[in-house]
């Protein structure tokens, strides 16, 4: 499978070495493809770098993974390469104002998440969101001492969720499905959890776990 990611920040270039670790051929897509020539280099032969609209369309599987406060703008630049397919929502609504006292800010509201406002935006786009509650140090096959950790997930599409839950899963990752899109208003808050004990005591190598009897 053909992968599009937009973004060249550490979040996209992780989530990019991760497909190509396991197989995927990679677009990574950037308003200045110039810069990610170094990366092209080190990532090998199924390496791309490419513009947002042009990655895109080179994929047949999309992933979000920009700051959120600039995924709007780059879902409308992609909007016409994305008709029908699955896009990863790696999206989280981190105001660009400090913490407070450890807890991040977001822009968003606990009625209304930021991949709700990208489904709406892009219709006909099957969102799903992963790969928001953890760091993106723990993305790709993380070891925990053995334990899986629990990716949650959401969207209205059925099919694309069983196709982002394998990815997950070949991630190193157990899949919790909250349901629909208005699930992510519970997820993106995740975000601010998992950075407490980061911003607090400089551990940002931990990660949830869903348990059950």
């Amino acid at each position: 499978m053909k992968v599009g990611v937009l973004g060249s920040g550490q979040v996209g270039q992780v989530l990019a070495g991760g497909f190509l670790k396991h197989g995927y051929e990679v677009m990574v897509g950037t308003r200045s493809p110039e810069k990610l020539s170094e990366w092209k280099q080190k990532a090998g032969k199924n390496a791309r770098v490419g513009g947002v609209a042009e990655t895109a369309a080179f994929g047949e599987l999309v992933v979000l993974a920009v700051k959120g406060t600039a995924a709007r703008e780059t879902t409308a630049m992609a909007k016409a390469n994305l008709k029908g397919k699955t896009v990863i929502d790696a999206t989280n609504p981190i105001a660009d104002a400090p913490p407070e006292k450890g807890v991040l800010k977001f822009f968003t509201s606990l009625d209304k998440s930021l991949m709700e406002q990208l489904q709406a935006d892009v219709p006909d786009a099957r969102f799903v969101k992963a790969f928001s509650c953890v760091g993106n140090a723990l993305f790709v096959n993380p070891d925990l001492g053995g334990v899986k950790p629990t990716m949650f997930i959401c969207g209205n599409d059925a099919g694309a969720k069983k196709d982002v839950a394998k990815i997950c899963e070949i991630f190193g990752f157990e899949v919790e499905d909250c349901g629909a899109v208005e699930a992510a208003r519970a997820i993106e808050p995740l975000c601010i959890l998992w950075c407490i004990p980061g911003f607090m005591k400089n551990d940002w190598v931990h990660a949830f776990k869903v348990l059950r009897k």
